[in-house]
């Protein structure tokens, strides 16, 4: 049995039924406080539902290993030219 715990949650459907069911966010304690109205709390919770995947800000990592090496190449060029020439 739980005493004196009140929270306010959101329940939002899940846009890929697949996997998951639902989301469910939990409101701070303010929130409700401010005056935000409901339109507002189901577009911030549907937008951080569509923007928890962030499948287009992937990095390119296969172009780190050639850099790293072409660098090293040069580094590694310079470093005998001085040692040959000094």
């Amino acid at each position: 049995m739980v005493k004196g715990v009140s929270r306010q949650v959101i329940v939002v459907p899940s846009p890929d039924p697949e996997l998951f069911e639902q989301a469910i966010f939990i409101l701070r304690d303010d929130a409700v406080a401010q005056g935000i109205s409901d339109e507002v709390l189901m577009k911030q919770a549907r937008r951080a539902i569509q923007g928890s995947g962030r499948e287009g800000k992937k990095r390119k990592l296969y172009l780190y290993g050639p850099v790293w090496a072409c660098a090293g190449g040069v580094v590694t060029g310079v470093a005998w030219l001085l040692t040959v020439l000094l």
